[in-house]
C-alpha cells in the first residue's frame, strides 16, 4: 500500500506538470501488476486531455494497467463510470476534475469500499492526495493583472457558472478578495453563466448582450473567466462589437 501511494503521488505530480520528477528514480517507482481506474469529467479542453493522457501513460510506465473512462462533460456519466470502477474494485482510482457537490458522496463510496482515491484539481476530504495548481495565486494574480489593465477602475463582466468546481471556487473567491481593495472596480449584476457544451458559442452571446446594453466605450472595462474557454467566446464579441478597450 505504501509503495502504491508513492508510486501514484508522485507519478501524477510528473504526469500533470512540465517539471519531471528527478529525485526518485523509476526503479524506486512501480505499479506492476496493479489496475488502476482513471475518471475524467471531460478531455474537450486542452489541459484537461492531456493530464488525461499523461496520467494513463504514468500509469503504464510504472507498469500499472489503465481502466480509463471519460465522462464527456456530463455528470451522471461521470457518476455511474465510478460506480463501474467501484465494482470492479482496482487497487486505486484516479478522479480528474468535476463538479464536488455531485462527486463527494461517490468519492466517500470509493474510500468506503476500501479503494486508494487519489484526485487532480478535486480537493476533497475523501482523497490521499490531490495533485493540483496553486489556484490561490493563480486567482490572485489574474485579478490583480485585470484591475492595473483596468487602470484601477471600471465595470466587471464576471462568469460564474462552475463554484462548484473547486479550481473555480478558488479563483473566484480569490478574485473577490482582491477587489475588497479596489473599490473602484464593480462587478456587473447579475453575474454571466459560463456553461458545458457550446462554452464559446454561449459566452460570445452573453458578451454580446452585455455590450449591447451598456454601449458607452468604458461603461465595461473587462470581462473574468475562471478559465480559458469562454474569454475565447467573450474576446470575439469585444472584437466584433469593436470595443476593443475592454479587457478579456
Amino acid at each position: 500500500m505504501k509503495g502504491l501511494v508513492k508510486a501514484l503521488a508522485l507519478g501524477l505530480a510528473a504526469a500533470c506538470s512540465l517539471a519531471a520528477i528527478s529525485s526518485v528514480s523509476a526503479e524506486e517507482l512501480s505499479l506492476k501488476g496493479k489496475r488502476i481506474g482513471v475518471s475524467a469529467i471531460g478531455t474537450d479542453h486542452y489541459w484537461d486531455l492531456m493530464a488525461f493522457r499523461g496520467i494513463q501513460d504514468r500509469v503504464k510506465e510504472l507498469g500499472g494497467e489503465v481502466i480509463a473512462l471519460d465522462a464527456g462533460r456530463k455528470d451522471q456519466q461521470q457518476i455511474a463510470q465510478l460506480q463501474t470502477l467501484i465494482a470492479q474494485k482496482p487497487d486505486a482510482i484516479i478522479e480528474q476534475l468535476g463538479n464536488l457537490e455531485v462527486l463527494n458522496p461517490w468519492l466517500q463510496k470509493i474510500r468506503d469500499a476500501g479503494i486508494p482515491l487519489f484526485t487532480v484539481d478535486t480537493a476533497t476530504p475523501h482523497a490521499i492526495n490531490n495533485t493540483t495548481s496553486n489556484n490561490y495565486n493563480i486567482g490572485a494574480e489574474i485579478a490583480l493583472q485585470m484591475v492595473a489593465d483596468m487602470g484601477g477602475k471600471g465595470n466587471v463582466l464576471v462568469f460564474n457558472g462552475f463554484y462548484s468546481v473547486p479550481v473555480c471556487k478558488i479563483r473566484y473567491d480569490q478574485l473577490k478578495y482582491v477587489l475588497t481593495s479596489f473599490p473602484d472596480v464593480k462587478i456587473v449584476e447579475p453575474e454571466l453563466r459560463d456553461v458545458i457544451p457550446n462554452t464559446v458559442q454561449s459566452a460570445y452571446s452573453n458578451v454580446t448582450d452585455m455590450l449591447t446594453k451598456s454601449p458607452e466605450k468604458g461603461s465595461i472595462s473587462a470581462v473574468w473567466a475562471c478559465w480559458d474557454v469562454p474569454q475565447i467566446g467573450a474576446t470575439q464579441a469585444v472584437e466584433a462589437a469593436g470595443r476593443n478597450e475592454v479587457k478579456t
